[in-house]
Order: structure tokens, then sequence, then C-alpha cells
């Protein structure tokens, strides 16, 4: 082996590990949402306190544009190197710290509050990372390799998710399910303290970019990167491709193949948490590869085709997919929905839409209650309106069988009428045959897998050629900075939502599937312009 391909070894394994550590930093909040909804917002109910849980993970996303304009200016100036080993530092910082902070039991509301400040501090430090890392690599490739190398980044978002799930099933299974649930929840986060002392050691054995070497010899290098990228509508209409034509399906695609499949199976579909991530990790495992081959496939037959082609297969998948794994996930549930339909007979002015990012919304109506106990039952039902009817009452098969309560001011037994509700409601649907958990003989593993799979092919056809792609299509003086702010916003405020948008159309709705019109409109949107205004980039030079 030549000393250029060691050289190129280490600027990938330090490039990606890094990347990695800071996905898993990410993920893991996302994976455990279910929990840290319990923890650090025990002050409301269940429905929404999963919704915060969501949308503070979510918050994280809102960060990430800022960073990314912040570091990305400082690694547009002083250097590509040193901005992403800072960003990485940050990054375990914030993750080790919610490992050690408490709960709202023991603080009340501060705890929310730092919680959502540490996921701040978390999308911050990423939006300096991605960008740093693709440069870093794809600024040392050759014409040739770009593709295949900077690929290798695109498989850190499987990487990083199947460590973190991995480290939760591990713990979930050595310390059993109660003292997970009580206190081992903590441990992923704190073995962030291994993962960040490895990968600092990894970062600081690598050498600048030479690239942006070249351009602060040659005395180029930008002195008002911000400026030049968002007031020249030369590089602005580029970031406004790259952010609309690829990276917010990049956002959509990912947060449903991923974590909305999660959300699914365990909140939808009641399967076991453990059996989920299992599923999950065995599933990205298989995958992982395929994001490097399309990186490599870019650098043969071009960038453009093999996104649209990634983009295309999402749009198939999406509707089709989702009913198929619910039908192999809880075949029990499938049936009692046919045989028992349920229905909320409601006066329309009775009912609000459930998506509150400021927390002010109260929820007191029957038919927010009633909608809120259905969802949190993980079952179909729809509306059917009516003036003159309030409370609003459940139907299960044409039949009332019971009616829901409201809330109003200065209502101290409320809670005591809301348990036995949905008390009620819950033996109502015992009765007509709809399960509380999945059956673990009847649910078909394969296809689920095989359904994964297919959402990473997807994901993977776009991602993999995607870092060399964002990389040719900016000039180098402002590369950090133009790459870095489109990419965190399709990715987190398009993608990072989707969770939380999502839930709010279900719980609308009544229909569990129908979350899904979000990220398919996205999609469908990003393919349109791709195919419409993008440039072929694979034979581009990265040089200044």
């Amino acid at each position: 082996m030549t000393e250029q391909k060691r050289k190129m070894r280490l600027i990938i394994a330090a490039s990606t590990a890094g990347t990695a550590f800071e996905g898993y930093d990410y993920f893991i909040f996302g994976a455990l949402a279910t929990i840290l909804a319990t923890k650090f917002f025990a002050g409301v109910d269940e429905g929404t306190a999963f919704i915060f849980a969501l949308l503070t993970f979510a918050v994280g996303f809102v960060t990430r544009p800022l960073g990314a304009i912040v570091l990305g200016r400082l690694g547009d100036q002083i250097g590509r190197k040193n901005v992403f080993l800072f960003a990485i530092v940050l990054m375990g910082v914030a993750t080790i710290a919610i490992g050690l902070l408490p709960t709202f039991e023991q603080i009340g509301v501060l705890a929310p509050a730092l919680l959502v400040f540490l996921r701040m501090v978390q999308g911050f430090a990423l939006g300096g990372e991605y960008g740093g890392a693709i440069i870093y690599v794809a600024e040392h490739s050759s014409e040739h390799r770009r593709g295949f190398n900077t690929a290798w980044i695109q498989t850190t978002g499987a990487i990083g998710l199947i460590s973190a799930l991995s480290v939760i099933l591990a713990t979930r299974t050595i310390l059993g399910e109660e003292a997970f649930q009580e206190w081992g929840w903590r441990l992923p986060f704190l073995v962030s303290i291994l993962l960040l002392i490895v990968s600092i050691w990894m970062r600081i054995k690598l050498s600048e970019s030479p690239v942006f070497t070249e351009m602060k010899e040659r005395g180029v290098v930008s002195k008002t990167p911000f400026r030049e990228t968002f007031f020249d509508w030369r590089h602005l209409r580029i970031v406004m491709l790259a952010l609309f034509g690829l990276v917010m399906a990049t956002g959509v695609m990912f947060y449903s193949g991923q974590f909305f499949v999660q959300f699914f199976l365990e909140r939808i579909s009641k399967v076991e948490p453990a059996i989920v991530n299992a599923l999950i990790v065995a599933s990205a495992v298989i995958s992982a590869p395929l994001f490097v081959a399309f990186g490599a496939l870019s650098d043969k037959v071009g960038r453009k085709p093999v996104m649209l082609g990634g983009m295309t297969l999402m749009l198939v998948l999406y509707f089709p997919a989702f009913k198929l794994m619910a039908d192999a996930a809880n075949p029990a549930l499938v049936e009692a929905e046919k045989n028992a339909s349920i229905v909320i007979v409601v006066a329309p002015s009775d009912c609000t839409f459930h998506f509150d990012p400021l927390g002010r919304a109260e929820y007191a109506s029957s038919c927010d209650i009633a909608k809120r106990a259905l969802g949190a039952a993980g079952v179909n039902y729809s509306v059917r309106e009516d003036a003159q009817h309030t409370p609003a009452s459940i139907e299960i098969s044409g039949k009332e069988v019971l009616q829901a309560v409201s809330r109003i001011d200065g209502d101290e037994g409320f809670a005591e009428r809301e348990s036995a509700f949905k008390d009620a409601l819950r033996r109502s649907l015992d009765e007509a045959g709809y399960p509380r958990v999945a059956d673990p003989d009847r649910i078909n593993y394969a296809v689920i897998v095989i359904i994964i799979i297919l959402f990473i092919t997807s994901i993977a056809a776009l991602s993999g050629p995607q870092a060399a792609a964002l990389t040719e299509l900016f000039p180098a003086h402002i590369r950090y900075t133009a790459l870095s702010f489109p990419y965190h916003v399709g990715l987190g405020w398009f993608g990072g939502f989707m969770p939380a948008i999502a839930f709010a159309i279900i719980a609308q709705t009544g229909n569990v599937f129908s979350g899904l019109w979000y990220p398919f409109a996205i999609t469908f949107v990003s393919l349109l312009i791709s195919l419409i205004f993008l440039p072929e980039t694979k034979n581009r030079s990265v040089k200044a």
C-alpha cells in the first residue's frame, strides 16, 4: 500500500469515526424519546409529553443552521480541521451532560428547560461537523474516487444509529426493562465519554485540507463567506437548489425510514421496544454498505441519476410499505380495525389541531381528550361531525360505548374522571379485540427487515452520492458555509420536525398512515426540482 493510500484511509477513518460519534449522540435522544417524555415532561398527560419529547428532539435541528453559519464561517476563514474538531468536543460534552441531568421529579420545570438547552448545543455543534467532514475528505480525494470516499461519511448516519440502538439494546438486556426505565437510560448518554476520547485522538492526528492550505498560501481565503454566500445571487441560487432539490428530501426520507419506523412499530403497532431496536439494528447493519456502493456508482454514472433513483424509490414505498409493515408487526390489531371500526362522533367546534410547539394549548375538550386517548392506544379512528353531539362519544362497530370527558377551569376532579375514561376505553377496546401489545409469535420479522432495508436502500441512493455532489456544487472559498447551511436546514428543519408533524397529523385525522403525506409531498417536490434544475457535477474540480 502506498503512503498516499494509507493517508487517505486515515483521513476517511478519522472523519467517519468522528461524524458517526456525533450521529450516535444525536440518535440516542430520538431512540429514547418515549422514556425521556416520562422523565422530563411528567407535568402533562402522556400524549402531550410525547409530543414535547419529539419537539425537544427537533429543537436541536433548529440550532443546526446557526451552527452551520457560525462554524461554517470559521471553517472558511481559519481552516477545516480545527473547526470540526471543536464541534465534536462540544457535541460530546452536551451529550454527557444529558446523561447526568436531573429529572422533572427532582428539579421541576428546570429539567425540561436544561434538556432543551443541551439539545440546542448539540444542534449547534452538529451544524459545524458534517460540512467540515465531507469537505475535508472531498478536498483530499481524486476526482474519480470522490463519490466513493465521501460516501463513507454518509454511512455515519447508519453507523451512529446502529451504535445507539445497540448500546440501548445491550443496556436494556443487561439491566432489565424496569431498571432501564428507572435509571439505565442514562448509560447510553454516558458511553459518549469513551467515544469522545477516541474521536478526538483520531482527529488530532490529521493535517489541514490541501485545498484550504493552497488558498491560504495564495491569499484567496474569503474574508466575508457569509455575505458572499447569501448576498450574491450566483451562490445563493445554488444554496437554494441544494436545499430544495436535494437535502430537504434527504431529511424527510431519513427520518421516515428510521425514526418514524421506530415510532410506528412501538406506538402504533405496539411491538416491544427491545424487539424494535433489534429489527432496526439488523436492517441497518445489512444495508449500511449501500451508501458506499451508491457513492462509488455515482463516480461511474454520475451523481444525478443515482440520487433521482433514490427519491423515486422512496415515493413508491411510503404508503404500501408502512401498510405492509402494520400487517407484519401486529396482524391482530389490523384484524380488529377491520372487524370493529372506531368513530368519534363530535360537534365540529369541539376539536383542535394537536400541534403546539410553544406548549400553550390546553386540549381540554372532549374531542381532544378522546383523540389523545385513541392515539395513545395506537388505533385508527374516523370522525363523524354532528353539530348537536356534545360531549364527544366513541362508537365501536356502530355502537356507542362511552362518552368522553372534558375539562373546565378549576375542575379539580378532572384527573380522576380522565383516568376512569381511559380505563373504560381500554376495556372497550379489549372487548372489541384490540390487542394491548403485539404478539411476538405472530410478528413477521423477515417482512419488517426487508421493508426497512428497502427504505435504507432509497436513502442510500440519495445520500451516498450527495456528499460529493454538494462539495462539487460550491466554490472552495465559501464551501464550508454554503454547504453546511442548506444541509442542516434541509435535514434539520424539514427532517427533524417530521416525527412531531406526522404525530400531529395522525392525531388530527385518526389515520395512522396520514402522517406520511408530509414526507411524501416534500420528496415529490425535491424530485421535480432536481430533475429540472440540478446539474451533473461528477467531473467538476473542487480546487480553489
